[in-house]
């Protein structure tokens, strides 16, 4: 590689490292899992970087690493199950009223509370079927908009945003059971 390549790998790649290794990380449910993930991805993005044009490098990088992430899936892990339903009224009703978001803990016992519903919402979101965990966690933890899902994904805009609220609907029906 030339010099040129490496500058503009440390350019467009290094300072995406973290955003890659959390994607990677969702993706397989594992950090160490995801840290071979990343090596991976890594090595691919140097070998491909003169062919990048100039564009979006974090959409570029990140579907590196998704696609990184899905053929570390497929050589290790059995395929995950992929619901069909579509989104419920009375589920959109609630996720729209609702919130995730909890007001910022002011007594140890609230504290302990919120530590307890982050733990229950990271487990719910690691539940998600993979395509479901990558579109919400492309959303709501990079917050990518949806065309930016869709470039990462290579999948249509229509898909990203059923995906998105099949991803809702199942975290607010596995909340719900858990909370019982």
């Amino acid at each position: 590689m030339t010099t040129l390549a490496r500058a503009r790998f440390s350019q467009l790649v290094l300072p995406r490292l973290d955003e890659g290794y959390r994607l990677a990380h969702w993706l397989t449910g594992n950090a160490t899992d995801a840290e071979d993930v990343m090596q991976e991805a890594c090595l691919r993005a140097y070998r491909a970087i003169e062919t990048f044009a100039e564009g979006n490098a974090r959409a570029w990088f990140l579907t590196i690493v998704r696609n990184t992430g899905y053929s570390w899936l497929q050589r290790h892990r059995p395929r995950a199950v992929i619901f069909a339903e579509d989104l419920a009224p009375e589920a959109r009703a609630a996720l729209d009223a609702g919130t995730l978001h909890a007001e910022a803990p002011e007594t140890p016992e609230a504290a302990l509370i919120a530590h307890d519903e982050a733990g229950r919402l990271g487990r719910a979101i690691e539940a998600l079927p993979v395509p479901f965990r990558e579109a919400l966690v492309l959303r709501e933890y990079h917050g990518l908009g949806y065309r930016e899902i869709a470039e990462v994904t290579g999948a249509p805009i229509g898909t990203v945003m059923s995906r998105l609220a099949r991803a809702r609907q199942h975290l607010l029906e596995r909340l719900a059971k858990d909370g019982r």
